[in-house]
């Protein structure tokens, strides 16, 4: 058997290039097989390992084993950490920030590795090696040849068997999110109470799991009418579409329905539907308080006391100051004598008031048998 030892001496660069190339990879190249090889990588072990370098620079520190088993837990730890810091600065937990954070997070702890690397000797520092013992096949009996070929064979069907399952996911079920938020983008904030054709505002959502590209129509009804169409709207797999969008209410109403029917192309019935209740009233700067049939009157008022009067077969006329009563002229006792008001003999008229009043309107009041003109003044007694 012949003993081959690699030691890689240049372990952090070659990490660093690993972390470089999954930026590569997501922005640049659509390779999902090495997008998830390397992401493993870089965030389940890189973070882990540079820590522990930076930290054990000594071979006699650790050993191989302990370095392995110390670089995942330390990354599990470190990510979660970075992550959280993320979340209260403004970039928040994004897939940019995160992976140039732990770049850098990895730059930094290398740099550190390396510098405390050069203050000790080759002997000294500690470089991961590998140690591979290879079987002379010559001295091999066939039943060993043949285990080991089954070997190899087995190992190269676990690889790519694992390759084959992370690079072809399997299928799960297919759907489409269809989702409301508010104007601050949340689940809150809805438009509840709108005037007459005062616009409200929300934004829809829609996210494709259909493991395959769509194509997305959004139709507004509100109490059954046909509003607005919104679309089409192309989405491949995973990928997903925010839009705000605003409706109207041309009628004041309480309770009204506003849905939003998602279809997709080919669809003659809704995929998916949501819907809001909205009130709608007129937006009125005063108020004006009217009652049908009854008219409007002026804020002044005169208060007239219930007359009756008992007339002669002539006419009276009655002024504000003076009354003419008689048909001939002047006021006559049975006697032939003029005879002035305080007198025993009395007119032929008689005013009769009850304490009681009388709102009207001011204007000319007609009262028959005779007729009499009023003014909204003091009406004056006999």
């Amino acid at each position: 058997m012949s003993n081959k030892k690699f030691v890689l001496h240049n372990d952090l660069i070659y990490i660093i290039i690993a972390s470089i190339a999954l930026a590569i990879v997501i922005f640049i190249a659509d390779l999902r097989t090495l997008r998830i090889i390397l992401g493993l990588s870089f965030v389940l072990f890189f973070p882990g390992y540079v820590l522990i370098a930076a930290l054990f620079v000594k071979k006699d520190d650790l050993d191989g084993i302990e370095r392995v088993a110390l670089s995942f837990g330390l990354s599990i730890a470190v990510v979660p950490l970075i992550g959280l810091a993320l979340n209260y600065t403004p970039f928040g937990i994004r897939l940019i920030p995160i992976l140039i954070s732990l770049i850098v997070f990895i730059v930094i702890m290398s740099g550190v590795a390396f510098f405390r690397r050069k203050k000790l000797s080759k002997e000294e520092c500690y470089y991961p090696s590998f140690e591979f013992n290879i079987p002379q096949l010559n001295v091999l009996s066939k039943m060993d040849k043949l285990l080991s070929v089954l070997l190899v064979i087995a190992i190269l069907i676990a690889i790519g068997s694992i390759v084959y399952v992370i690079s072809t996911p399997k299928a799960g079920e297919k759907f489409t999110e269809f989702y409301i938020l508010g104007t601050g983008g949340k689940a809150e904030g809805y438009p509840r109470e709108l005037g007459v054709n005062e616009k409200g505002f929300v934004i829809l959502g829609i996210v494709n799991h259909e493991y395959s590209k769509e194509k997305y129509y959004v139709n507004t009804v509100i109490n059954g009418n046909l509003k607005k169409k919104i679309g089409p709207v192309f989405l491949a797999d995973g990928t997903k579409w925010e839009e705000k969008v605003d409706f109207s209410i041309s009628q004041p109403k309480e309770n009204v329905k506003v849905e939003f029917l998602l279809y997709r192309s080919g669809d003659k019935n809704p995929y998916r539907s949501l819907h809001l209740w909205v009130n709608s009233a007129l937006s009125v700067s005063g108020e004006v308080n009217e009652t049908p049939g009854e008219a409007n009157e002026s804020p002044r008022e005169v208060n007239e006391s219930p007359i009756e009067v008992n007339e002669s077969p002539g006419e009276v006329n009655e002024t504000p100051g003076e009354v003419n009563e008689s048909p001939g002229g002047d006021n006559e006792s049975p006697g032939g004598d003029n005879e002035s008001p305080g007198g025993d003999n009395e007119s032929p008229i008689e005013v009769s008031e009850t304490p009681g009043e009388v709102s009207e309107t001011p204007g000319e009041v007609s009262e028959s048998p005779g007729e009499v003109s009023e003014t909204p003044g003091e009406v004056n007694k006999l």
